[in-house]
């Protein structure tokens, strides 16, 4: 095959393996109406992990497709510098580009990954900025203000046919005028230029389905949120939220990404960044599914805070993990982990036993509890940079993961996620208020999770985070299971002298039992809000209550996790 020929090729296979992830990815979105309409929970989870498993099994097929034909082209500088040329003119008036661009990026890293980061080979600096981001009116519906607050809720209601009946129309539009009219009308007065934009594309999420707008009112936009629920008789409003700070909770890197359709990905992030401002842009291509296009826009955004910062990268604070070593750039919101060389008992698990675990998390709902991780692999960081401490404790610690020269520290595979300040850490500083509510989230944060069918595992309070919003999320995951796989019981009692005083348990204990009642000696070490901890969670303790929640999710239930606080919703009943 000639070298033109050969890159005909190679940009034909890219282009050919790009639309054919973006169809599919489109039709699993599209189900998600569809699992909504039918309350078909279970479909609507294996749809979303179908979604996930996605983009890795695209690019899979693209890469096996060109090394099967261009053996001794496939590593070659000027081979891919020509390509990338030739793909650029061909992508250049797709609508989604810019995910066009992280696919190649994505096939290129796949065949060679060790050829580091190159911006004659790869789009390093293109992506969302180069995109259209104007917002088109079909992006949205629209609703003057002369109709009136009532004609306006009618006709958004009127405008979402979710496929099936609602449970009381006119009292969730009732509802809806009442919240408009107590937080929006009490501060500010519509004149005629006030307009309101929902979003034509809902989202989708768990047992929810979401609209999303924003009123021009005041001189600004006022954002806001309508969540929809199913009960036993149909669908209904379940709350109205104004709040940016609850947003950007709903929008959290500790949330599986929605299902929502989009025609023109960046005009969309564009809607969203200004409705959802707490938010930066690679966030929001997570938000909506395309977390990989969201890594590419992450890497950029570190290149950029590079440029303009001059501290260096450090070990991150804390107690030191066994599995992981976790440093970050202080001036920067991101810790990077990689997984350690050797691991010091009673840890006995593998390197690639820990991926999976990682793995698990990337595909799990994630209900609000555990962070998300972006992994890449031959990460470079300048040299000068990197600490002398830091740079002691990677080659004692991950030294086969490491590439040094002159310029550069290479690491050969690492995981990016949030910063957060460590639970332990937290408690030690907090006041006693603030301490009292980290631990009520501590053990929210358990409880959650286990309703999402996950088992911390290694529960100690340096494996959670406390973010900015002061809530408590779980970031260690070597140790995770999932619940139905555990063995939850109920300490024998020692019935003689021989018993009360063994040295070791005298009763059998498999690698999965479970004893709740022992959570009390290693969880809080606060003494002034310990006791507040076991008397707030006492179910926490109790085997029967852990066994409750396996059963119900035996029997196939979804339990849902609200992304908002239950006291400002509508109604008080549990969704269907």
């Amino acid at each position: 095959m000639t070298h033109s020929k050969a890159i005909d090729f190679t940009v034909e296979t890219i282009i050919i393996g790009f639309k054919n992830y973006i169809d599919e990815f489109n039709n699993f979105t599209r189900f998600a109406s569809v699992h909504f309409a039918e309350r078909n929970w279970k479909s609507m989870q294996e749809n979303h992990r179908n979604r996930l498993r996605l983009y890795k099994d695209s690019i899979q097929k693209s890469r096996m497709a060109l090394e099967k034909e261009l053996s001794p082209e496939i590593t070659d500088y000027e081979f891919w510098h020509d390509t990338k040329l030739q793909y650029s003119n061909r992508i250049s008036n797709r609508k989604d580009k810019e995910l066009a661009e992280t696919f190649f990026n994505s096939v290129l890293r796949k065949i060679s990954p060790e050829s580091g980061i190159d911006e004659n080979l790869m789009y390093v600096h293109e992506g969302y900025d180069t995109c259209d981001l104007h917002t088109n009116e079909n992006l949205y519906h629209s609703y003057p203000s002369s109709w009136g607050l009532q004609k306006i809720i009618r006709k958004i209601i009127e405008d979402f046919d979710f496929g099936t009946q609602y449970f009381n129309k006119e009292e969730d539009i009732q509802l809806l005028v009442k919240a408009i009219r107590e937080v929006i009308l009490t501060r500010y007065e519509p004149t005629k230029d006030t307009i309101t934009q929902v979003l034509k594309s809902v989202f989708y999420r768990n047992k929810a389905a979401y609209l999303i707008g924003r009123t021009m009112i005041g001189g600004k936009w006022m954002p806001f949120i309508i969540p929809f629920l199913h009960n036993e008789n149909g669908i209904y409003v379940d709350t109205m939220i104004f709040d940016p700070k609850i947003m950007a909770h709903m929008f959290s890197f500790s949330r599986s990404y929605f299902m929502v359709q989009t025609e023109i990905p960046s005009q969309m992030v564009s809607f969203l960044n200004a409705v959802i401002s707490h938010k930066q842009i690679h966030e929001l291509y997570n938000a909506i599914g395309f977390n990989k296009h969201g890594k590419t826009e992450f890497y950029r955004d570190f290149l950029n805070h590079l440029d303009q910062s001059k501290d260096q990268f450090v070990l991150a604070e804390g107690i030191k993990g066994m599995v992981m070593t976790v440093f970050t750039l202080p001036s920067y919101n991101i810790v990077f982990k990689m997984i350690k060389d050797h691991f010091e008992p009673p840890k006995n698990m593998t390197r690639q036993e820990v991926k999976e675990k990682y793995k698990l998390v990337s595909q799990h709902d994630r209900v609000g509890r555990m962070a998300d991780t972006h992994e890449f692999e031959y990460f470079s960081i300048p040299i000068d940079r990197v600490s002398p401490e830091l740079l002691q404790e990677l080659k004692n610690t991950v030294n086969s993961l490491l590439i040094i020269n002159d310029e550069f520290l290479i690491i050969k595979h690492l995981y990016t996620e949030r910063k957060m300040i460590p639970l332990n850490i937290y408690l030690d500083n907090c006041d006693h208020e603030d301490a009292k509510y980290a631990v009520e989230e501590y053990g929210n944060s358990i409880l959650q999770l286990a309703q999402a069918n996950i088992f911390p595992g290694d529960m100690m309070t340096k494996n959670f985070g406390v973010t900015r919003q002061k809530r408590v999320i779980f970031y260690d995951y070597d140790e995770i299971e999932f619940l139905t796989d555990m063995n939850f019981r109920w300490k024998p009692k020692a019935e003689n002298y021989e018993q009360i005083y063994a040295a070791t348990p005298w009763y059998d204990i498999a690698k999965n039992d479970v004893f709740p009642e022992d959570f009390k000696r290693f969880m809080i070490g606060r003494a002034d809000v310990k006791q507040h901890f076991f008397d707030y969670h006492k179910d926490l303790f109790n085997p029967d209550h852990w066994n409750e929640i396996q059963n119900r999710i035996r029997k196939g239930e979804l339990l849902h996790a609200f992304p908002y606080p239950k006291e400002i919703r509508f109604r008080p009943e549990e969704p269907a």
